[in-house]
């Protein structure tokens, strides 16, 4: 793929990636203000971004058998562990600003969770065998990330246990 094509479908994945985010975000707020069907409009155009950021994604070639997709999962998780938010949040503790510093802090302890989980995964899957998984319950407030039953409180941001979603 020649080099602008390939720029111009990064920038298309990450614009159509974050509009997916956006509108689920906007999704959630007019359901928060009673507009169902505004936030179902939300929901059902983040499918479509996600659908293009999908297909960019895979034209790229970045789609690949699930052990190297670990692999790639494990390494992003780890740069966020190791560099992204401890440097994120210094300079939100530089800057005084306390919901950054809490925003970083809280995404980087589910995070540390998140690079395990994909390490064990990949060390099943390289065993030829599915990952093991109990129930997997996440923190709406701040993604703490458990296995088993849900807690009655969140041990990062101290949420009520009625804030874990399972899947």
């Amino acid at each position: 793929m020649r080099a602008m094509t390939e720029a111009n479908l990064k920038a298309a994945f990450a614009g159509e990636s974050q509009a997916h985010m956006r509108y689920l975000i906007f999704a959630d707020r007019a359901e928060k203000d009673g507009k169902s069907n505004v936030a179902r409009l939300f929901r059902a155009i983040a499918f479509a971004e996600q659908i293009h950021a999908t297909k960019h994604y895979r034209t790229l070639g970045q789609v690949k058998d699930t052990a190297p997709n670990l692999q790639v999962a494990i390494e992003g998780e780890t740069y966020e562990v190791e560099e992204m938010y401890p440097a994120y949040k210094a300079v939100a503790e530089l800057e005084g600003e306390k919901g950054a510093v809490q925003a970083t802090d809280w995404a980087l302890q589910a995070e540390k969770t998140h690079a395990q989980l994909y390490k064990k995964a990949k060390g099943s899957v390289e065993r030829g065998a599915d990952l093991e998984l109990r129930a997997v319950y996440i923190c709406d407030v701040c993604g703490h990330t458990m296995f088993g039953s849900r807690p009655d409180k969140c041990p990062v941001c101290n949420a009520g246990g009625e804030h874990y979603r399972q899947f």
